[in-house]
């Protein structure tokens, strides 16, 4: 009787070492992806030096201190991997949750941007202030958008009917709505494309898509007809197509003239750092912001803006990588989410830049100043990080 006992007892010991070991080897810190992280601190570092460059001079000429920009975006940073470490410790099938929360509450702070607790900036009412910084609603309504789809979605297991469809609509629709309103016809387009990305990651089925495409576009030729988009946006929208025009060099197609300028100089190795003439007289406006790929191309040449575009290039395959290796059908549309919003906004960030898309105020994720939208793609980074750790 001991002895069989003794047998059993070591039996089950060895079980529960072996069970110890397999819960160590999968357990979520294991998986970390080291270089998704450090793609994106190497980006984040990158527009560091380039907002640097671009506002040095200018602020030297105000009388202020040449780390004024640099400062709050360092701040911005630091909040961002907070963000990034909270988005990946907390289990992301959880989000699935409290998706309608976070929607709800997204919707209610991009309600607030259009009262007199807005701030505006150039024309357009995008930011509040909060605590004494200047939080942008939009950026944060991207990631409510993509986990509240993404969550209706999973429900439906692959398998979406015209229901689910409708509601994802709806999810879409509202937050469009209103960030249009802003107005802000770039982020409008993000929230548009990240909806059409998922259904098709998600099963919505082709005739739904055909459906969805023709009722689009029929909506997109009646807006312009009826005189919806304002007059500056519509110049905005058709002056690259024209940019050399010397009627339009002073107007509606001088920021992408001047642009085309500053990249064309830095030629194939660039000026060197701090050494742009273009950026230090601020020929291109908004060249920390929006335009800060000039920054980029001007002072590091083709060399740095291929090696930053190579960059971009690593985060989209860890994040295709992360989406094929998904748990779950929520994971991989999150994931998948993702890399659809990031490549259309380097896409169209980098090609306002030399002339190829329309001026339509969309930043270069983790490169462009902005404390919001640095917070949110470190957090979209940590959520990644978070689908990658629990894969298994």
């Amino acid at each position: 009787m001991e002895i069989g006992y003794g047998q059993d007892r070591a039996e089950r010991m060895q079980r529960e070492r072996v069970a110890s070991r397999w819960q160590e080897a999968y357990a979520p810190i294991k998986h970390l992806d080291p270089v998704l992280v450090l793609t994106a601190l190497a980006l984040a570092g990158v527009g560091l030096l380039a907002i640097y460059s671009a506002k040095v001079q200018t602020l030297s000429e105000q009388g202020l201190s040449s780390m004024f920009y640099v400062s709050r975006q360092l701040l911005g940073l630091v909040l961002g991997i907070v963000a990034m470490v909270v988005a990946a410790i907390v289990d992301y099938r959880h989000l699935r949750t409290y998706s309608a929360v976070g929607f709800v509450g997204s919707l209610v702070l991009l309600a607030l941007v259009l009262t007199p607790l807005g701030t505006s900036a150039g024309g357009a009412s995008r930011w509040i202030m909060v605590v004494g910084f200047q939080l942008q609603p939009s950026e944060l309504a991207k990631i409510a958008v993509l986990i509240a789809i993404a969550a209706v979605l999973h429900e439906r297991k692959g398998e979406p009917g015209l229901p689910t469809v409708a509601v994802c609509l709806v999810i879409t629709a509202v937050p469009v709505g209103l960030v249009f309103l802003q107005p802000d016809l770039g982020t409008s387009i993000v929230f548009i494309w990240l909806c059409a990305v998922l259904f098709l990651v998600g099963g919505v089925q082709g005739r739904y898509l055909a459906g969805l495409g023709v009722v689009g576009l029929a909506a997109v030729v009646a807006i312009f007809r009826a005189d919806v988009i304002k007059d500056y946006q519509f110049e905005r929208l058709t002056s690259f197509l024209n940019a050399s025009d010397p009627a339009l060099a002073q107007g509606p197609a001088f920021q992408t003239r001047q642009s085309m300028i500053a990249i064309g100089s830095g030629q194939f190795g660039g000026k060197g750092l701090f050494e742009g003439t273009q950026t230090s007289l601020s020929y291109v406006p908004e060249n920390h912001t929006d335009f800060i790929f000039t920054v980029i191309g001007e002072e590091f040449g083709f060399v740095g803006a291929v090696a930053v575009l190579g960059l971009f290039l690593v985060l989209i395959w860890r994040g295709l990588r992360i989406a094929i290796i998904a748990k779950d059908l929520f994971g991989t549309l999150l994931a998948a989410g993702v890399i659809a919003m990031l490549t259309l906004q380097v896409f169209v960030n980098v090609g306002m830049t030399i002339g190829i898309m329309p001026v339509t105020g969309i930043p270069l994720p983790f490169v462009s100043y902005g404390g919001t939208s640095l917070i949110v793609w470190f957090a979209i980074v940590g959520l990644l990080l978070n689908v990658h750790m629990r894969r298994f």
